[in-house]
C-alpha cells in the first residue's frame, strides 16, 4: 500500500485530483492510500506517509516543507500546473511512483 498525501490551501480544491489518482491506480492494480489536506495538517500528515505532494497554490513554499518532511524520509514535490490544472491523476501517479522509486 503506497500512502499518498496532497496539500492545497485548504484541502478541498485536490479532492477531484485524489479521486482520479485512486481511479488510475485500481486501473493499475496499485493498492495506494490518497488523501487530500491543508496544508495547515502537513507536520501531522506525513508521519508514515510515502510521498508529499503540494497543490501549485502552495508549490513555491516547497523548500519550507521539505524541511519538515525530509527528517522524516518523506520525498516531498510540487505538482506540475498543468496536471493540476487538467486533473490528470495519471502524471501525478507516475510523479509519485518515480519519487518512491529513488
Amino acid at each position: 500500500m503506497i500512502k499518498i498525501r496532497l496539500f492545497c490551501e485548504s484541502g478541498m480544491s485536490t479532492s477531484i485530483l485524489v479521486q482520479r489518482m485512486r481511479d488510475e491506480a485500481a486501473k493499475r492494480g496499485i493498492e495506494v492510500d490518497v488523501k487530500a489536506f491543508g496544508k495547515v495538517a502537513f507536520d501531522a500528515e506525513t508521519n508514515g506517509i510515502d510521498a508529499a505532494l503540494l497543490a501549485p497554490q502552495i508549490g513555491f513554499q516547497l523548500d519550507n516543507f521539505k524541511k519538515i518532511s525530509e527528517p522524516k524520509g518523506v520525498p516531498t514535490a510540487a505538482i506540475s500546473m498543468m496536471d493540476y490544472g487538467m486533473m490528470n491523476g495519471a502524471n501525478v501517479l507516475d510523479q509519485v511512483l518515480g519519487m518512491i522509486k529513488k
